[in-house]
Parts: structure tokens; C-alpha cells; sequence
């Protein structure tokens, strides 16, 4: 590890290079850790979408599978992970591309996650999401038991 400040003191490496950028001295930047941050930022985001789509798929699995706890909490996570979703997609409107396969890697996991929570046998969480992408979505949509 070298000691530049982008090692040693990330805040001021970032505000050294926004200054560099915004007086176009395009020699003073640091191009390959700018790349680095700029590919990680969108790498941020993709993250974050599969997060909540997995918090919403886990609160819709225990919404329909465990009836006699739904709460206005659970319904405000379901409201609130639909929002962050619509949220991130508003910011960056290519991932709605990406939707598709983010739900595709997080159910599995959300499915695990949701047997272990609850106690209930995984078995009893279905294989494949028994809800399609556009339902999950859908601030009306509440599946029932």
C-alpha cells in the first residue's frame, strides 16, 4: 500500500480530485483510483437494490407465511423497500434492466434467510418466488395465506 492520500486520507484524496476535476488539471488526477470509486459507485447501487429487494421479498414471505404476526411494522418495511427501490431506480434508471436478475439472485437468499428467521421449515417457502417481479413491486400488492 503506498502512502498517497488516497490511502491514508480518502476524505481529502476526494476533495483534491473534485478541485483537480472542477479546474479541468486533468494531470493532477488520479485516474486509476477516480475509475476505481466512479466503477464502485455503480457497484453501490446494484448492491443496494438487491438489499431491498430481498427485505421486501423477506417481509412478503413472512407477510403470507406467518399471517398471525403482520403488523403495521411489517407493512411499513414491505412500503419502505418498494420506496428505496423506486428511489434507486429513479437515480440510476439502467438498473431497471438489472431488476430482472436481482430478484433472481436475492429470493433464494431471502428464502433461507426467512426459514432461519422464522423457524419455519424451509420447505415451507416455496422453490420460486410464487410472485412475479411486477407484483412484488406493486404497493397494492400484499399477498394473503
Amino acid at each position: 500500500m503506498s502512502n498517497t492520500p488516497y490511502n491514508t486520507d480518502f476524505y481529502q484524496w476526494t476533495q483534491a480530485q473534485a478541485a483537480h476535476l472542477r479546474a479541468k488539471e486533468w494531470v493532477a488526477l488520479d485516474v486509476d483510483h477516480l475509475a476505481e470509486e466512479i466503477e464502485s459507485l455503480g457497484a453501490s447501487d446494484r448492491r443496494a437494490l438487491r438489499s431491498q429487494l430481498m427485505r421486501l421479498s423477506h417481509h412478503l414471505l413472512k407477510w403470507r407465511y406467518q399471517p398471525q404476526h403482520r403488523g403495521e411494522s411489517w407493512q411499513h418495511s414491505i412500503a419502505d423497500a418498494r420506496l428505496q427501490i423506486e428511489l434507486i431506480l429513479e437515480d440510476s434508471p439502467s438498473l431497471r434492466n438489472f431488476l430482472p436478475e436481482a430478484f433472481a439472485w436475492a429470493y433464494p437468499r431471502t428464502r433461507k434467510a426467512s426459514a432461519n428467521e422464522t423457524r419455519l421449515p424451509l420447505a415451507t417457502f416455496p422453490e420460486a418466488c410464487p410472485w412475479s417481479l411486477e407484483q412484488v413491486l406493486d404497493e397494492n400488492f400484499f399477498p394473503e395465506g
